[in-house]
């Protein structure tokens, strides 16, 4: 019997009983989609944070306090934060361009009968540069409003929807309230893309970083955002970050940093890192699916060689050699493999687009998933098809006949 022969005969075998070949292949289509869908989202990822390193540029610091660990959790009683000091004598470096202090607050803004719980962000007038913000309308913070403290307020274009509801044309100037406190519209920013590096979620209303420990009371700057003046100044605006942070936080040399600092770059490695891990979780995952589907052929083969074991006896009988029983059988298994592919490959691309359409995430596609996932597929086949074509091709034609 030819190849073409052996495939035709073994498709014919698979689609006698339908449903139980699907059953059969089951397993093999979820870890198949599962790898498909976990590589599509994974390489999204991972363009999405490259494009908005490339966005915000490649000099831009992140500073943050050191956490204080006590038996494994963090303490934040006695976790250090920044002061108001620090970001006034880090203003005045010149390898800083601008910075962006974060104090935040969870509160509720409200204008008439429109309200929602927001996120406040008390910071600096440069902080739409260095986060690469542009302005739909309006202005950012006065030096004048800074100095003080006064009521004033630019919003995400998510929170202008939410605030204002469906009447959202000539924002500038409305007063609205944060704790019943007033604050007035200078200024409206662009949509900006939600990312892992960006934390915007479009719906963030920003505040002075003054008026917000005054008139508001948070007092913790929770981080520090600074843009260096070119990215060949990064390693003095790094290090004039690190002097003048020990001076202002009065750390004697023996004592150890009580900040870290990290560039784009270094977070991004960060996130990715989760992301790797995550990955390789979820792979084992749909590794198990994949071993899974192969026990499913196995015992359907198993299955296949008893039901069957006349016909192999009749072939035997009429001159089939062992040979050609075992890659009939094998080709089987191999089908059952490659159509559990085939399928999950399509389910795969199809979950990951309604992901993207839903989740609004970033789907990327590339060959070599697709490839490994069929390659997968046919050695999935190979493995657990091996056993039960070989328990077919050692049957004995006087033994087969005789079997009812």
């Amino acid at each position: 019997m030819n190849l073409m022969e052996t495939i035709r005969v073994s498709i014919n075998s698979l689609t006698t009983n339908k449903l139980r070949s699907f059953l059969t292949i089951l397993g093999i289509i979820i870890g198949v989609a599962a790898v498909i869908a976990i590589m599509a989202i994974g390489n999204g990822s991972t363009t999405r944070i490259k494009a908005e390193i490339n966005k915000l540029g490649n000099n831009v610091l992140m500073v943050a306090p050191a956490m204080t660990m006590v038996d494994g959790e963090i303490d934040y009683d006695n976790t250090p934060s920044f002061t108001w000091a620090d970001v006034e004598a880090l203003e005045q470096k010149n390898s800083i361009d601008a910075l962006m202090p974060n104090i935040t607050s969870n509160s509720k803004a409200t204008w008439g009968r429109y309200n929602y719980n927001a996120t406040i962000v008390g910071t600096s007038a440069s902080f739409y540069k260095v986060k690469k913000f542009s302005f739909a309308e309006g202005r950012t913070f006065t030096n004048d409003e800074m100095d003080k403290r006064m009521n004033v307020a630019i919003l995400e274009s998510q929170a202008v929807q939410r605030l204002f509801g469906g009447d959202t044309q000539n924002v500038l100037g409305r007063t609205f309230q944060i704790k019943q406190i007033p604050f007035k519209v200078i200024g409206v920013l662009n949509t900006q893309p939600v990312t892992k590096l960006s934390y915007s979620t479009n719906e963030q209303i920003y505040i002075p970083a003054t008026t917000i420990m005054n008139r508001l009371g948070e007092k913790n700057i929770t981080g520090l955002d600074v843009s260096a003046k070119s990215p060949a100044l990064m390693d003095q605006a790094r290090s004039d970050i690190l002097e003048s942070l020990r001076l202002t936080h009065q750390l004697k040399p023996s004592e150890p940093d009580q900040f870290q600092i990290m560039s784009l770059s270094e977070a991004a490695g960060a996130a990715s890192g989760v992301d790797n891990i995550m990955t390789s979780l979820l792979g084992g995952v749909a590794a198990i699916s994949l071993v899974v589907g192969g026990i499913g052929i196995m015992n359907i083969m198993m299955v296949s060689v008893i039901e069957r074991t006349r016909e192999i006896g009749i072939r035997k009988a009429i001159g089939a050699k062992p040979r050609d029983i075992m890659i009939q059988f094998l080709s089987e298994a191999v089908i059952f493999g490659l159509l559990g592919g085939t399928i999950g490959v399509v389910t795969g691309i199809g979950a990951s687009k309604i992901l993207e359409a839903t989740a609004h995430m970033t789907i990327e596609f590339t060959i070599s998933p697709i490839i490994y996932s069929f390659l997968s597929s046919a050695g999935t086949g190979i493995l657990f098809g091996v056993y039960p074509a070989y328990k077919a091709a050692s049957l004995k034609p006087i033994d087969a006949l005789r079997y009812e």
